[in-house]
């Protein structure tokens, strides 16, 4: 969420910001309202301010020797009562105003940080570096990951919509034992690296989405259970990061680094037609997650630390991938600076992406009221929070079954898989 303040002393700076971004929001509507929140806030204070002063007033004439019931007692009692009556009218007004200007502000994307591109769509996002050009296999008869994967009994789709619908997979075999091995070797690595594990709850409530900034925008894309305030968890980011909703954290804490595997659930409302078959865009997939909670001070080093974490699960499996920034139209809507990491598909002769990895900076911590507090200074201060995936794992089995194809129709595995699944060759 976005700071009022900032929105009501620098209006113009916010739009300007906010135009950058790929749609159309106007803050007038929340200046308006916040106009009229404080001038009904002002005439409170003021009315307030006046009924103290009555009440004094009248305690201390009547201990001068004014009747309690005499009219000038009387007439300050009755200025009283009108008092509290205009306030008892203003007190609901005001209320209401706050809640409006709140939903507005639940509805308005993070500003794009001053260091991202300024584009309008994807196609003015900025490669940053590629890896593993060498490792790009020159088999020309490589089938697309699906199809080597149903050849080789490991995957199953057409059972899979008799029992769900479509986008939905079934794995089988050394196909399940290679999603497994992938969870546990980027959980291993992840660690490693300093990142404290959790297995977070998979259904997740209300409060917990419109924190991390998946509600109200995102509701079409979740999947909810209608007889409870609970969800599927679209990605383990939410419910990591919620584990510290409405907390206040020692600055001693920070920074907070979490590693989560969990299954992930998404309508993938929009993408009708795109990547129909295969593992890139299912209903149920797997994921290791990475979130961090950290010191402002540290939140651009601890970014790129992050998308070095995300790249090193990529070359330690040698597959090939470029990393993109995104352009200030292409931004995820909590995201202020976002990196994406694409890993080649050699079937289809392109990057796609197999991670996102986002400094979100104070806007989910302002939503999710997550702060800290420096010893021995007087006040908090919001966290910054900023998550990426570590990775998702179907997309990268697909990467594995295409780049490691061999002539023959078998798959190599990747040497650090080997010892995970216990063979070399799928």
């Amino acid at each position: 969420m976005l700071d009022l303040k900032q929105i009501r002393e620098n209006p113009q700076a916010v739009q300007e910001r906010l135009n950058h971004r790929s749609g159309n929001f106007d803050i007038q509507p929340i200046l308006q309202l916040d106009q009229q929140q404080r001038e009904i806030e002002k005439e409170r204070a003021q009315l307030q301010a006046r009924g103290n002063e009555i009440g004094k007033l009248v305690g201390q004439k009547i201990k001068a020797g004014s009747d309690p019931k005499g009219p000038e007692i009387q007439e300050l009692r009755e200025e009283g009562n009108q008092i509290k009556v205009k306030l008892s009218n203003l007190e609901p007004h005001e209320k209401e105003l706050k809640a409006q200007i709140e939903s507005l502000l639940l509805t308005l994307p993070n500003l794009p940080s001053d260091s991202t591109p300024v584009g309008q769509s994807e196609e003015e996002n900025v490669e940053v570096r590629r890896w593993g050009d060498e490792y790009k296999p020159q088999n020309p008869s490589i089938l697309p990951h699906w199809e080597i994967g149903e050849k080789l009994g490991i995957l199953n789709t057409e059972r899979s919509t008799k029992v769900a619908q479509s986008r939905f997979v079934t794995l089988i075999g050394a196909g399940a034992a290679l999603e497994r091995a992938l969870i546990q070797f980027m959980l291993d690595r992840q660690t490693e690296a300093g990142y404290l594990e959790v297995i977070p709850p998979f259904l997740i409530n209300s409060e917990s989405l419109t924190a991390t900034g998946q509600l109200p925008k995102f509701a079409e894309e979740s999947f909810k259970c209608e007889s409870d305030d609970l969800w599927l968890a679209p990605t383990a980011e939410v419910p990591v990061t919620n584990l510290y909703r409405d907390e206040i954290l020692a600055a001693e804490q920070l920074p907070i680094h979490h590693c989560a595997y969990t299954p992930c659930f998404r309508r993938e409302a929009g993408s009708y037609g795109r990547d129909t078959r295969g593992l890139i865009r299912l209903h149920q997939f797997n994921k290791v997650e990475l979130v961090k909670l950290v010191h402002p001070s540290t939140s651009e080093q601890e970014h790129q630390a992050l998308v070095q974490n995300a790249e090193a699960i990529l070359q330690a499996l040698k597959l090939p991938y470029r990393v993109i920034e995104l352009c200030t139209g292409d931004l995820g809507f909590g995201a202020a600076k976002c990196y994406d990491l694409e890993v080649w598909l050699p079937a289809s002769g392109k990057y796609r992406e197999i991670s996102s990895c986002s400094n979100f900076l104070d806007f989910q911590a302002r939503r999710g009221n997550i702060r800290f507090k420096e010893a021995g200074q007087k006040g908090t201060q919001l966290v910054h929070t900023l998550n990426g995936s570590g990775l998702a794992v179907g997309r990268t089995m697909a990467a594995v079954l295409e780049n490691y194809q061999q002539p023959d129709g078998t798959v190599r595995l990747p040497e650090v898989l080997q010892p995970y699944l216990r063979r070399e060759v799928l």
